[in-house]
């Protein structure tokens, strides 16, 4: 055909229109990848700026009666600073109905400021009286090992606004501990010097409960080892109708002493001691006492073969107040005894015992209903962590959640619509949904997170269950936060986006990733997650690290945001690095009650196996992995697998950052490492082949080992055992000693970036650039 003149100038026309427009928007494409390309990820980005800081959402407490939550928020009320500018004068506690989000101050910041003070109270934690008249503020906090529990405690009557300071008018400051109202808000107790003390709050008189702390007694609170690995801190529970109260007694003075020196903070060095009873070392003795506050006389519970090689790690009211339920478990932790105990009289009465063939892992209050006729269990005797009804008399036992699978926790309790909240995940070991079941099991495992919440889930839900505020997060999506009505999980109110952060997270290449599953030489499944770099090329060989921590208390391989960590990960993609991580038996994964306990006498041995056996897998089926050019690292359980990668393996693994391992397990505390390695003088083969240290004569790669001086968990004293054999087989390593610093490596200005930048500069110098 043939085109008129006309014709011809047209088609002509919308080419070169055409193609000006398709070449301007490849030059807007190619300006938005140059933009990207440049946009690169920098240990100051993430570690020094903080530029992809998280939102964060202030303090939530749900009111009893589920009618709304409280947050603390910033005042409006504004005063002048030294410049002149106007400021907050501090924060106020405000309430929000879930229904309308209507906003009401319940207390303001001006009812928070001291007789005589210009300033409010910095509100560390805050907790309601029962009947919402008064509200006890907990202020001016310091730590105690691992959380800030020894602080001030101011009480506000609120119709009053009268606001008075606890602990008497020579209290020292930051030296009450866990104080709580009684159930009528009349009084309220807490812990000074290691004894408990009572204070009416009408008059301000203080009366001393228990008077025998001293000499290694210690009364409502624990020990290092109690707290660190029974989770549990405040020790004394209120009875329901305020006349007793219940408490944990420790006597330490048959556990030795830990010494930690600090050689910086002063001219001369100090020394900080502590009891921390070893592995096969001697155990505080632990009893419980009901003082009668009438009388201030305690009764003892006449708890059976009651000894140091016994430990109580859980008691509670039993849903009255005429007994309380205490669990006391054996020194090998494979059989925990629960008794009912008369508050009178101190005799007890057996009513359930939950036993295992190996050990019994997280520990938990029975949660008591129906009046105390019944309560809710957490048992792995079906060989699935499940949650069970169970009747007073420990008789009659209901599985609310029957199926092969593992619940993870208790959400909440509605026992007016008689429901079980729980989270769970059957079908993806690395994700978590909430489900609940009928508490009589007519109704049981109903999802009730929708599926198009993939990832992790969880939820702080009001008492009543009716409302919640659900958080969800995916590998590579922060976390977002929405008030929720349960029933259908109707979304109500978006309360955290954090929609700057994936903004940011936006502009960046991010980088391939993805959850996959390999099969160990004895054909058991194990998980994991691989990162690539966004330009991958199949063809290519690329280093490979691995992160990993492999104990019972953690799970890596998980679908939920790791804030830091994963930006982390996601620069060394940057750099031409592939990042993956897996997850061993005896981890803590919900994948069955054998998985976990398979390692039972031998940690490390065989959970390095199944680490081995995936990195092979891997290697066989992804030929991109640079078997040359493998490296490993990990924190705490990590660092020790970290060092049992580079001892145990050395042909696999090359180049391996350790961070406050624990090189020789006979080190560690009783509580934790006899849980999984059993009693030392029934397994001390065992200790010894689970211990890095013995085969530290292997090494062959390269080692960084890094520990605080001032860690009182894993003591710096096994880096400087491990030292020592390395430097007896002449295996050159390297090695960086943080003072002062914790367990967490933290402390300290410039630490973490300093850290940081160790770690990554050590992988570019031996792992990145090795062989080439």
């Amino acid at each position: 055909m043939q085109l008129s003149t006309f014709q011809r100038w047209m088609v002509a026309t919308v080419f070169t229109t055409t193609l000006a427009a398709c070449q301007s928007t490849v030059k807007e494409q190619d300006s938005a990848d140059i933009t990207k390309k440049n946009n690169h990820l920098t240990l100051e980005r993430i570690y020094q700026d903080h530029e992809f800081t998280s939102d964060r959402i202030g303090r939530i407490r749900w009111l009893a009666d589920g009618s709304g939550y409280t947050a603390v928020e910033k005042s409006a009320a504004k005063k002048k600073n030294d410049e002149g500018d106007e400021v907050s004068i501090g924060k106020d506690i405000v309430v929000y109905d879930p229904a309308t989000l209507e906003r009401t101050i319940l207390v303001s910041a001006e009812q928070l400021i001291p007789e005589g003070e210009t300033k409010p109270l910095a509100i560390h934690n805050y907790i309601w009286s029962d009947d919402r008249k008064k509200l006890l503020i907990y202020t001016n906090s310091k730590k105690v090992w691992r959380s800030n529990s020894r602080g001030d405690y101011w009480v506000l009557t609120l119709a009053s606004s009268k606001l008075a300071r606890l602990g008497g008018k020579d209290v020292q400051d930051s030296s009450l501990m866990f104080a709580k109202f009684s159930p009528d808000a009349s009084a309220v107790a807490y812990v000074v010097d290691n004894n408990i003390y009572l204070e009416n709050l009408a008059n301000q008189q203080i009366t001393q409960l228990t008077k025998d702390a001293g000499n290694g007694i210690i009364n409502g609170l624990f020990d290092w080892v109690y707290e660190e690995e029974f989770s549990i801190r405040d020790g004394f529970r209120w009875s329901p109708d305020g006349k007793k109260i219940a408490y944990w007694q420790l006597d330490t003075s048959g556990s030795k002493d830990f010494h930690m020196i600090n050689n910086t903070d002063a001219l001369y060095p100090t020394i900080t001691s502590f009891p921390y009873p070893k592995v096969g070392e001697t155990n505080a003795l632990a009893k419980i006492g009901i003082v009668d506050l009438a009388s201030a006389k305690t009764t003892w519970a006449k708890i059976p073969n009651n000894s140091r090689d016994m430990y109580i790690p859980r008691m509670n009211w039993s849903g009255n107040s005429d007994e309380i339920l205490i669990q006391h478990l054996n020194r090998k932790q494979d059989r925990d005894i629960l008794y009912l105990t008369n508050v009178s009289t101190g005799d007890v009465r057996k009513i359930y015992t939950e036993q295992d063939e190996h050990f019994l892992d997280g520990i938990t209050d029975a949660k008591w209903i129906n009046q105390g006729k019944n309560f809710i269990w957490t048992s792995e005797a079906s060989g699935w962590r499940h949650f069970y009804n169970i009747s007073r008399d420990g008789k009659t036992k209901i599985d609310l959640t029957p199926g092969e699978f593992d619940t993870v926790s208790i959400q909440a309790v509605d026992e007016d619509s008689g429901w079980l909240y729980y989270i769970a995940s059957p079908k993806d070991v690395g994700q978590r949904y909430l489900f609940r079941s009928k508490l009589d099991a007519s109704i049981v495992n109903q999802q009730v997170t929708p599926d198009a919440f993939a990832g992790s889930n969880s939820y702080q839900m009001s008492p009543n269950g009716e409302w919640a505020i659900h958080s969800h997060s995916t590998f590579s999506q922060p976390t977002q936060k929405r008030l929720v009505k349960i029933e259908g999980h109707q979304e109500q109110h978006m309360m955290m986006d954090n929609n700057e952060l994936i903004t940011k997270l936006d502009s960046l290449i991010a980088p391939q990733h993805e959850f996959f599953q390999v099969t160990a030489q004895d054909g058991v499944v194990l998980d994991g997650y691989i990162m690539r770099p966004a330009d991958f090329d199949p063809n290519k060989k690329y280093p490979i690290i691995f992160y990993v921590y492999g104990e019972a208390w953690g799970q890596t391989v998980q679908d939920r945001w790791r804030g830091n960590a994963y930006l982390w990960d996601q620069m060394m993609t940057e750099k031409g690095y592939i990042v993956a991580s897996i997850d061993n038996r005896g981890t803590r994964a919900p994948k069955g009650r054998e998985w976990r306990k398979q390692v039972y006498g031998a940690i490390g041995v065989l959970s390095s196996r199944d680490q081995s056996d995936a990195l092979k897998a891997m290697a066989k089926r992804w030929s991109y992995i640079d078997t040359d050019r493998v490296g490993i690292w990990g924190h705490s359980g990590g660092g020790s697998m970290t060092l049992n990668m580079l001892f145990r393996y050395p042909e696999q693994y090359h180049v391996g950052i350790s961070l406050a391992p624990v090189p020789d397990q006979r080190l560690y505390d009783t509580i934790y490492q006899e849980r999984y390695s059993g009693i030392l003088a029934d397994n001390e083969e065992g200790y010894k082949q689970g211990s890095p240290i013995t085969h530290a004569k292997n090494l062959a790669g390269n080692l960084l080992l890094v520990h605080g001086t001032g860690d009182d968990n894993v003591h710096y004293q096994g880096a400087e055992r491990l030292i020592n054999e390395l430097v007896k087989h002449n295996k050159q390593f390297q090695f960086m000693s943080y003072p002062n610093r914790s367990h967490g490596l933290w402390e300290g200005e410039g630490t973490t970036l300093h850290l940081q930048t160790l770690k990554t500069d050590y992988f570019d110098q031996h792992l990145l650039n090795r062989n080439q």
